[in-house]
This record gives structure tokens, C-alpha cells and sequence, in this order.
């Protein structure tokens, strides 16, 4: 019998272990991290009302989060040019910097998880894994994963 959950637990911590390492070198945390993934992945710059909606954060949360990034001059906030309520949220140059080392670290980690695989087994892999997503009923998260794949 296998223990499917323990190997995914232990496969996350690994990944997880290893984002924490590249963050911490930034001064980041990891919702920091999903912040800045988020916001490069942008096409336009949004208000912290659209990251409370896309990562279901309290506005308390979400305002405190921005504000130790901007502190961090990760990002900057503007007036929007239509509407004097919002402030949109720019990346830095810094901010960049930060996505980069970030995406790298993301794109390093799926290297080493099929280091070996056959490009056969790789698209196995990927398919038994979405299998389970969906069994588990977690098929909504799939659109993140997509966006970061498409950059």
C-alpha cells in the first residue's frame, strides 16, 4: 500500500524548502512571493482590491502585505488615471529582479522533481497529477499554474 499523501507532503516540503531559501535571500515571505508572481504576471497593474479577490484576503491582510512591499521598494503605488478611488500597484525594477529569481526558482525546482524521467514518463506525470487534482476536486487552481507556464 502506498501512502500517497506522505510522498506529496514530503514533495512539497522539498519545493517549499527551496522557494523559502530563494525568498529569504530577497527579505520576502512566501505571500509575498505569490504577491509579486501575481503582479508580474499582470498585463495591467491592478488595485489591492483585485489581490483581496484573486487570493480571497481580507483587506486588513492584503493592505499589509503591499505596504512591507513597498517599504521593501518592491513596488510602487499610482493614482489611476480614471478612477481617483484606486491606486494601482506597479513592480520595480527591484520587483522584477525578485519575479525573475522567483520564476527561476520554480523552473529549477520542476527540473530537479523529473530529473531522470523520459520525456514519455514526464507527460505521465503530468497527466496522473491533474488526474488527482481533479479527484480531489481542486481543478479551479489550474489556471495559476497555466499562466506561470505560458510567460
Amino acid at each position: 500500500m502506498y501512502h500517497y499523501g506522505h510522498l506529496f507532503r514530503v514533495l512539497h516540503c522539498a519545493i517549499s524548502q527551496s522557494m523559502t531559501q530563494a525568498l529569504g535571500q530577497m527579505e520576502l515571505t512566501s505571500a509575498q512571493g505569490r504577491i509579486m508572481g501575481y503582479l508580474a504576471r499582470r498585463k495591467e497593474p491592478p488595485c489591492a482590491k483585485d489581490i483581496e479577490e484573486e487570493f480571497h484576503l481580507s483587506h486588513p491582510t492584503v493592505s499589509g502585505l503591499l505596504s512591507r512591499l513597498e517599504k521593501k521598494n518592491f513596488i510602487e503605488f499610482r493614482p489611476d488615471e480614471r478612477d481617483g478611488r484606486c491606486k494601482r500597484i506597479f513592480i520595480s525594477p527591484k520587483g522584477r529582479d525578485c519575479h525573475e529569481i522567483i520564476y527561476n526558482t520554480i523552473l529549477e525546482n520542476e527540473k530537479r522533481i523529473v530529473h531522470g524521467f523520459s520525456q514519455e514518463e514526464q507527460a505521465q506525470f503530468a497527466e496522473l497529477l491533474t488526474r488527482a487534482v481533479r479527484n480531489m476536486g481542486s481543478e479551479n487552481h489550474f489556471h495559476d499554474e497555466e499562466e506561470e507556464t505560458n510567460q
